[in-house]
């Protein structure tokens, strides 16, 4: 039997996503199953753990997505709460369409609960971005990583180091193939059609002089709980940031948890001025021509940790830890914490003499995709041979 002909008598790739960040991985791999030959049949499920029909109409649209197939729409709740809504909805997916593979993205809360459901239904699983690790057990992503990678099938790793991680939790290599980075994949699918900057400023209602300050501008996005959620915390990160607008101008796109926390806690004054343009949630083209014509990104993102190492813009992390660390060794991004003074400093290098420069890591080419595609085709033609 051919590789085409056991292609073609198994059950769908059923791909997973469940929040933003997934939507701008799962793209890449979409397309490249479509363009495998054979075509590797796929069911597109869209848990619906975040969910914002304005934006999520608009992601689709940019990222040339196909529209799910199937929203479990589970809502938000507490991270146990979710889990469990997500595998209860997710395991009558499974048993309707028998999948050959599930295919998961990330370290989302959907990422780990359709894994779950998927391994005791006896379904093999593939995690693209494994063996990423802060070695922070505090962070529920951190754990929502591991539990996943300790039981997936396949393990599908954005940088070389991962390989380390894994091996250190006993898994063996013979589940692990080094692809790339399916965010740069995305990245370098839409640069061409990054919106410019001014006119984001002007949509927004600003005059767009931040955009073209001789200066330049930073671009800066906060949404962690541990950096937004408590007065105490996010009133000195505030602070600081209006502090370095006088050495930059900030261009502030306000994820709906920070804007909420800025106005319960009272801190509106902090975040004016002609200094700092506060943005609502900006769309993947959006975000992507700010980064891209910024001096400097500020983020507690671990995406845009890749992205601006890929695009050769200086980033500033405010977070202790990064389960990136090819982004510090690498590429662009320095790791500051909430420390005052270190993002002080890294504005005022960035002003002075441009800031840390890098260069792209290993794979990260824009064809990770592709060889996701063609691994798991040969894995699971292999499969249906036995």
């Amino acid at each position: 039997m051919s590789s085409e002909s056991r292609l073609e008598n198994i059950g769908p790739v059923v791909c997973v996503v469940g929040a933003r960040p997934n939507f701008m991985k799962m793209a890449p791999i979409l397309r490249a199953f479509a363009g495998h030959a054979p075509i590797i049949p796929t069911l597109l499920i869209h848990t619906g753990q975040h969910y914002d029909r304005e934006m999520n109409d608009r992601l689709f649209e940019e990222l040339r997505l196909p529209r799910p197939e199937i929203n479990l729409e589970v809502g938000s709740g507490t991270h146990a709460a979710q889990t469990a809504e997500v595998m209860k909805r997710f395991e009558p997916v499974i048993d309707e369409f028998k999948p050959a593979c599930v295919l998961v993205v990330g370290d989302v809360n959907s990422t780990l609960a359709c894994t779950l459901v998927s391994v005791k239904k006896g379904v093999p699983v593939a995690h693209v971005e494994a063996g990423l690790r802060s070695f922070d057990r505090a962070m529920p992503e951190e754990i929502n990583r591991v539990l996943t990678d300790q039981v997936a099938d396949l393990l599908y790793t954005s940088e070389r180091g991962a390989l380390d991680n894994l091996k250190r939790e006993g898994i063996s290599q013979a589940r692990v193939e080094f692809v790339g980075n399916v965010m740069i994949d995305s990245l370098m699918a839409h640069r061409e059609y990054a919106r410019r900057p001014v006119d984001i400023l002007e949509t927004a209602g600003f005059d767009g002089a931040i955009a073209d300050s001789p200066d330049g501008y930073a671009v800066v996005t906060l949404h962690r709980p541990s950096n937004v959620d408590q007065a105490e915390t996010l009133t000195p990160l505030l602070e600081t940031l209006r502090d370095a607008s006088r050495q930059l101008p900030l261009i502030f796109a306000l994820h709906p948890r920070t804007r909420g926390n800025i106005e319960r806690f009272g801190l509106n004054d902090l975040v004016g001025g002609k200094r700092i343009a506060l943005l609502p949630p900006q769309g993947y083209l959006e975000m992507l021509g700010l980064m891209a014509g910024a001096r400097l990104v500020l983020t507690d993102s671990g995406g845009m940790q890749e992205e601006t190492t890929a695009l050769g813009i200086p980033c500033l992390t405010i977070r202790e830890n990064t389960e990136r660390p090819i982004t510090v060794e690498y590429g662009t991004n320095t790791l500051v914490g909430r420390d005052r003074q270190a993002i002080l400093a890294g504005v005022a290098e960035v002003v002075a003499n441009g800031g840390k420069r890098g260069r792209i890591p290993e794979l990260w080419d824009g064809h990770s995709a592709e060889r996701i595609a063609a691994h798991l085709a040969a894995w699971l033609a292999a499969r249906g041979s036995r």
